[in-house]
């Protein structure tokens, strides 16, 4: 039975002191729900005080990228050594970071390996622009997506890693895709494809969240699908209540 997880993606918001004032705020009734893992991937800055805030509650914490060397003269960088003593987990390929800054199939890659390598289970983001979606090319773009970022991947190293599914169209637009939209790419393409490259076994085990635009309104729903393993969640994960009302509505949705 795969548990969900709920990770809440801050991107370029919040203080260090903003931060701790939101776990204060969130923590106790995070850590009250069973049966969902939680994650807080908060700015660079913020992770130290975000980690302390937490203070032992059954909450994780994730970093919103890395690169891949363990250390060196790169400048403005932050590697896996790094956020080691930190964090238990790392979003690499997020859509955002592909199209500002230049990720690449083979950069998200490397990242992945490099987080295994140092024990940071990664958060891999995959998914398709509106464009490729209204010439029908999503699930040719999706599954290419998959296998370049598992290239060489052992299947003894699958299990820590958690795939997310954000159809760029959705991400912080205000408009989801249908569950059904979700779950037929998650169902019908990531774990399929995940399965061609390590088993059935695998694919049934590993946990492929779905991210763009997942609210309270539409956690339910989303959830309740069979593949849909929980939510990479921008703007909604900004409010407590809003982050807390998603994590209850995922435990009542497998439950």
């Amino acid at each position: 039975m795969r548990v969900p997880i709920i990770a809440g993606n801050w991107k370029m918001y919040k203080t260090a002191r903003e931060a701790v004032e939101f776990v204060q705020a969130a923590k106790q009734a995070l850590s009250e729900i069973q049966g969902v893992e939680k994650v807080i991937c908060p700015p660079f800055v913020c992770i130290p005080a975000v980690k302390q805030a937490i203070d032992g509650a059954a909450i994780g914490v994730g970093a919103q990228n890395m690169y891949y060397q363990q250390e060196g003269a790169y400048t403005g960088e932050v590697s896996p050594r790094m956020l080691q003593e930190w964090c238990e987990y790392v979003i690499i390929g997020h859509s955002e970071r592909r199209q500002y800054f230049g990720e690449t199939d083979e950069s998200v890659n490397k990242k992945i390996k490099a987080a295994l390598a140092h024990q940071l289970k990664p958060i891999v983001c995959v998914g398709e622009t509106l464009e490729l979606r209204r010439a029908g090319q999503t699930y040719e773009w999706v599954k290419n997506q998959v296998v370049a970022a598992l290239h060489g991947i052992a299947a003894e190293q699958l299990q820590p890693i958690v795939i997310a599914y954000e159809p760029i169209w959705a991400i912080g637009t205000g408009v989801a895709a249908t569950s059904q939209d979700a779950q037929d790419v998650i169902g019908g393409v990531v774990r399929p494809t995940i399965a061609s490259m390590f088993g059935q076994q695998a694919a049934q085990a590993i946990r492929i969240q779905y991210g763009g635009s997942v609210k309270p309104s539409n956690a339910a729903e989303l959830m309740g699908m069979p593949d849909i393993d929980g939510g990479l969640v921008g703007g909604a994960s900004l409010q407590p209540a809003d982050l807390v009302a998603i994590v209850r509505h995922t435990a009542a949705a497998r439950s």
